[in-house]
């Protein structure tokens, strides 16, 4: 298992069993995250999304993302004890976090220009380490990090000189671990429970790990969004699943929440009351297979999705097929889109997949590797911020961390 949402794949198997066996197949979630809809949808009057998930879509445009996105590239500095493949963790005012994708442990703290600061790894079986490390939340006004220690259902915590701090409890009854874990305000963390069916996402406790608050979002049956296949003959399980969502998106001081087994998504408010963003239909619980949709990035104008089919062939290693589509909020229309970075003097594509949220202010990370921005450097093929940027690179530097944000 890897840290959620900064990343992106295809599928996990579980197990390498070969075909031709008699299986058992079950269907369900995996972490998917946000707004509904598929297709041709429309709005209500009182600003509700409808997405009908059977729609096509005709329409297509070609947008440029420092259209409707401030964008910033932030080299991170590299050095003998610096070396890593940035999975971007937390962007604060003061610091950048950064792990591997491997889980070795590291955890690197640069200031917010990109200067390396701290290397700390306190991974271990000891009762102050971390066995595993999902992910990682900065707290920077306590100057915390806290370590989703998810094999040992733990939450441990370390000031960013990475000296231990206290470890707090996962809740455990009738769930495995918290899959998402974001900084909510001084007091708090926000969480998704996964595997918890009836109340998935929490506020929790920074100081002792306890809920502070249960949040309820209402929905027929619980919906599991992956393929499991039992190989009765071999004694086996394998599982596949599209890739990792997210649950939780901030957006403009509130939050957006997203449970796959909910036709509607919501924005959770100040006042802790859930207010209907987008539903969906037909309701989730009626298809077979499942056509689950998520959003990718979200802007004042543009909802960026895509909608998910829940199959999945293990012989072919093929499935979980996708539509890509935009809804755009001042023309109320659903369309196909190419999105282009402005930064490249040709028409270079972003994908908005690699866009996850990274902080409670609502900006999302993405990375760029040092060698093709080189490579594009010296072929003429950069300009403005990104070009004084590569000037300034080795091929073998570690990656551009790209922050983007909703222009105001």
């Amino acid at each position: 298992i890897f840290p959620a949402g900064r990343y992106t794949w295809g599928y996990t198997p579980f197990s390498a069993a070969g075909p031709r066996m008699k299986r058992f197949i079950f269907t369900g979630i995996i972490i998917l995250f946000v707004m509904a809809g598929c297709g041709g949808g429309h709005s209500s009057t009182d600003g509700l999304i409808t997405v009908d998930v059977n729609d096509s879509y005709s329409t297509k445009k070609e947008l440029v993302l420092q259209d409707f996105m401030d964008v910033e590239y932030i080299p991170l500095e590299t050095n003998d004890e610096f070396i890593n493949r940035a999975c971007v963790q937390a962007v604060g005012e003061k610091y950048i976090i950064v792990t591997n994708f491997y889980d070795d442990g590291n955890i690197f703290v640069y200031g917010r220009n990109g200067k390396a600061i701290r290397k700390i790894n306190r991974k271990g079986q000891g009762g102050e380490e971390y066995v595993s490390m999902r992910s990682v939340s900065l707290d920077e006004e306590n100057e915390e990090i806290f370590v989703n220690d998810f094999h040992a259902k733990k939450i441990r915590v370390y000031d960013l000189e990475g000296n231990f701090k206290r470890s707090l409890n996962q809740r455990s009854e009738k769930s495995s671990f918290y899959v998402e874990m974001l900084d909510y305000d001084k007091d708090n963390l926000i969480c998704y429970d996964k595997f918890n069916f009836e109340v998935p996402f929490l506020l929790v406790s920074k100081q002792d790990g306890s809920i502070t608050k249960e949040i309820t979002v209402p929905y027929k049956e619980k919906q599991l969004f992956h393929i499991v296949e039992r190989l009765y003959d071999k004694g086996e399980t394998r599982a596949a699943g599209p890739g990792p969502y997210n649950s939780i998106i901030p957006f403009k001081g509130n939050w957006i929440l997203f449970e796959a087994s909910s036709d509607t998504v919501y924005t959770l408010m100040p006042d802790y009351s859930l207010r209907p963003l987008i539903a969906r239909t037909p309701p989730i619980h009626t298809m077979d297979p499942g056509v689950f949709v998520v959003l990718r990035l979200i802007s004042d104008r543009y909802y960026f999705m895509e909608s998910v089919t829940n199959i999945y062939d293990f012989n072919t290693g093929e499935g979980f097929p996708r539509k890509y589509f935009a809804y755009d909020t001042q023309e109320k229309k659903f369309f196909n889109y190419i999105t282009y970075n402005d930064d490249y003097s040709y028409k270079k594509e972003i994908y908005m997949v690699t866009f996850p949220p990274i902080n409670s202010k609502g900006e999302l990370c993405s990375t760029i590797n040092a060698s093709d921005l080189c490579q594009d450097y010296k072929r003429g093929k950069l300009k403005g911020k990104l070009k004084e940027v590569a000037a300034t690179l080795e091929e073998d530097d570690n990656r551009v961390v790209v922050l983007v944000r909703p222009k105001k």
